[in-house]
């Protein structure tokens, strides 16, 4: 088992997935991982139901950046969680 998964990797196992052309898949990806910069440097959160929330914060000389997993990912890892659906 891998440590890690990179964007490339992650496009390969997405496009096995849903069973569509590498291109389309990396395309998307890439749309979506812009669409999330942008909306965090708008100062936006960002929250993918099942995954969690993104968000960055004001902090004295600098901006923090903060996840908050979901439920479903809380559970996963034994934190305390009320989820009760598949993993």
């Amino acid at each position: 088992m891998s440590d890690r998964i990179d964007k490339s990797a992650l496009i390969t196992l997405v496009t096995d997935r849903v069973g569509r052309d590498r291109e389309m898949v990396e395309e998307i990806v890439e749309a979506t991982l812009e669409e999330i910069y942008e909306a965090l440097k708008r100062g936006e959160c960002v929250s993918l139901r099942d995954f969690g929330t993104l968000y960055v914060r004001p902090e004295r000389d600098s901006w923090c950046f903060k996840f908050n997993p979901s439920q479903r990912l809380r559970k996963l890892f034994g934190w305390s969680s009320t989820y009760k659906g598949a993993l």
